[in-house]
């Protein structure tokens, strides 16, 4: 399996690629965010996911690992086929994503072509608590997360990251934290601190049963 090329980009079409290794051109399908990091004649290191099919095979390239994971991750949901997951990552970034999942944004996700209300629905709902996860680097199981915890593949910033956090270790769940947080962001805005953060999330939780 292919899970790597490094080479010089021989030529760009629409969403797609010609990596040229050793003399050998790979074509390679890709979004338009990683075809935009391709200049022709340049080398390139490309991030490969392999799908064998008894008809074919193809390879599907992203600048990086982080693309890749989302690719993969936004595949899981059915009726996300690989051309949907393309289309996806290449009018949201992966922090774009997260954010859009946990808010469950559906007209955000549906701007990508081919995802209608319904599949934009089972998207968002379907990824809400593995994408939580993903971002906050957290286990099935885990009931906290050290306020340090590295950003995973899901990709949010340290301020969300960290607000998120604090409510998960007052007992909510991954996915209510960082939908909460994700709302509070939106409404306070850029320069808001950890704390305006971990505030406008409880607010937006509103009291817990338990007294929190």
């Amino acid at each position: 399996m292919i899970a790597l090329l490094k080479g010089r980009i021989e030529e760009v079409g629409d969403g797609w690629a010609i990596v040229d290794v050793n003399g050998v051109g790979y074509l390679v399908f890709c979004s338009s965010r990683t075809l935009g990091q391709f200049s022709i004649g340049e080398a390139a290191t490309v991030h490969i996911e392999t799908h064998v099919r008894e008809d074919h095979i193809h390879l599907y390239g992203f600048c990086n690992t982080n693309e890749r994971e989302w690719f993969k991750l936004l595949t899981t949901v059915q009726g996300v086929g690989a051309k949907v997951g393309l289309a996806l990552l290449s009018v949201l970034s992966g922090d774009e994503l997260t954010h859009a999942i946990a808010a469950q944004d559906k007209a955000q996700v549906g701007r990508a072509n081919g995802v209608g209300p319904k599949l934009a629905g089972r998207i968002v709902t379907e990824l809400k608590d593995k994408v939580a996860k993903m971002a906050l680097g957290l286990g099935v199981g885990t009931k906290g997360v050290k306020a340090n915890a590295p950003a995973a593949s899901g990709g949010v910033s340290d301020k969300t990251r960290d607000a998120t956090s604090a409510l998960v270790n007052l007992g909510y769940s991954p996915s209510d934290a960082l939908s909460a947080v994700s709302h509070a962001a939106g409404k306070l805005g850029e320069d808001c601190d950890v704390s305006a953060l971990i505030k406008g999330g409880l607010a937006e939780l509103g009291p817990k049963e338990h007294g929190l």
